[in-house]
């Protein structure tokens, strides 16, 4: 397969009249200078395509029941019983519909691949399913039907709070002990959809395991990628101060040897001490900003952690809307309307678009242990085209591109997208979209009727 692009990010710079080769998934060749030959695949801009590094597929299909202000105080804690409620519904041929409708909304919107971070295992009530990893593989199912590279990060649920309470509710559909919890992972690691997936572990949080059980588990995963929740809420950073004396990102710091094969997800409340330490831990911060801001928990200290030299990618999380431009977008606005400044993440002179896009590209595909990231010969060809004649982005340099598709432009600049070669999107339009849209309806309908 080859791609000939008017332009295209290749680095940091932006080049004229390539051809781009894929073989096996991975970019074999690129020629610059090039004329577009009959076969190419054609389009106007082609950058690398980013990971979207956290999500919880399920949570898409409950986006707009949120939203009615009941009495008292609306939080994150609240809008958790209700999730509970509505997944303790689900069937597993639901959960494969929603998460393949989320996944072609993902690849729409210009991510390549997807950290589905895993935790509804069992039937309601808690009890097994016959298949120990069949919510697993219907999410493998999912990503086969959508083509999606796809982070595999099934999760260990084992309390119900830091205090290790028993779980109860919802929570029953989650829960393992390590023991068990190391067979799933296992079973998953034998059924991945694509070669290029692969399976990593994620320990939830400090208030949903225990000191020993994470030293257990990093013990028994010493390599690929581990993502763990942390200090997404006041009240959780509170909680784990009065259990186990010290903030969450302090204490995992101090207790773990986070590194670069980790993503801390959130991070949202963190002193300044502790902010610059996570930077120089090689760690990603996993930033979702819609859910973020959606769910009301805070603002990532971004200026001091990109001081630092701090990694990060971005997410899609509940999806209650999958933009991959309106989450660097609402990362940006986030810290603006904190510092009252402009341009608070790029570190020094230059396009903020730029810093954020390219930032996240690299940033993303690290959590996720993924070998793209960039348009290079080797690594695997995960690539956007977007559309430069649109409105707003038809009068920008190049140099401006970024900004514009940041800033500006609407979801629907995406052309084309490529997840390890494979060309799911052509158009703006996955390619398994009508058939997937129908499974999605049948499947809603029946949640919607027994909920």
């Amino acid at each position: 397969m080859t791609v000939h692009a008017k332009t295209a990010l290749i680095g940091s710079d932006w080049v004229s009249d390539i051809r781009v080769e894929v073989k096996e998934g991975r970019i074999s060749w690129i020629e610059t200078g090039a004329r577009p030959q009959p076969q190419d695949d054609q389009v106007d801009v082609l950058m690398p395509a980013l990971a979207n590094l956290h999500s919880h597929s399920f949570q898409r299909a409950m986006a707009g029941m949120t939203e009615t202000r009941a009495d008292g105080r609306e939080s994150f804690w609240t809008w958790r019983t209700l999730m509970y409620r509505f997944l303790d519904r689900l069937t597993p041929d639901q959960i494969e519909a929603i998460a393949a409708l989320v996944f072609i909304e993902m690849q729409e919107a210009g991510y390549a691949s997807v950290g589905e971070f895993h935790y509804v295992h069992h039937q309601p009530g808690g009890q097994p399913y016959e298949t120990r990893s069949e919510l697993s593989q219907r999410i493998f199912a999912a990503a086969q039907q959508t083509g999606i590279g796809l982070t595999h990060l099934p999760v260990l649920y084992t309390y119900g709070g830091v205090q290790q309470e028993p779980l109860a509710g919802g929570q029953l559909r989650f829960g393992h002990s390590v023991d068990a919890y190391l067979r799933l992972v296992e079973d998953c690691r034998k059924g991945a959809p694509h070669p290029d997936s692969l399976v990593g572990i994620a320990p939830h949080s400090l208030r949903a395991t225990s000191a020993s059980d994470l030293q257990t588990l990093l013990q028994a995963a010493p390599q690929g990628p581990v993502h763990i929740h942390i200090a997404e809420q006041t009240q959780e950073v509170r909680d784990v101060q009065t259990a186990l004396g010290a903030t969450p990102v302090s204490w995992l710091l101090d207790n773990a040897d986070v590194n670069d094969r980790w993503c801390l997800i959130h991070a949202t409340h963190m002193t300044d001490a502790e902010t610059q330490a996570m930077a120089r831990s090689g760690a990603v911060a996993g930033l979702c900003p819609i859910t973020e801001a959606n769910l009301g928990d805070g603002i990532f200290n971004g200026a001091v952690y990109m001081q630092a030299g701090g990694r990060f990618g971005v997410g899609s999380d509940s999806n209650v809307r999958i933009s991959l431009s309106e989450e660097l977008r609402m990362l940006e606005y986030s810290q603006r309307l904190r510092d009252r400044e402009r341009t608070v993440l790029v570190q020094q002179a230059g396009s903020v678009g730029h810093a954020l896009y390219t930032g996240a590209a690299e940033g993303g595909a690290q959590a996720l242990s993924r070998d793209a990231g960039q348009i290079a010969v080797g690594k695997l060809a995960d690539m956007v085209a977007i559309d430069r004649t649109h409105p707003t982005l038809c009068a920008l340099t190049d140099d401006q591109l970024l900004d514009g598709l940041c800033f500006a432009a609407p979801d629907g600049v995406v052309t084309d997208l490529w997840s390890a070669g494979r060309h799911m999107v052509r158009q703006g339009r996955h390619v398994n979209r009508d058939q997937i849209i129908s499974a999605y309806r049948v499947g809603i309908a029946d949640l919607l009727s027994a909920v």
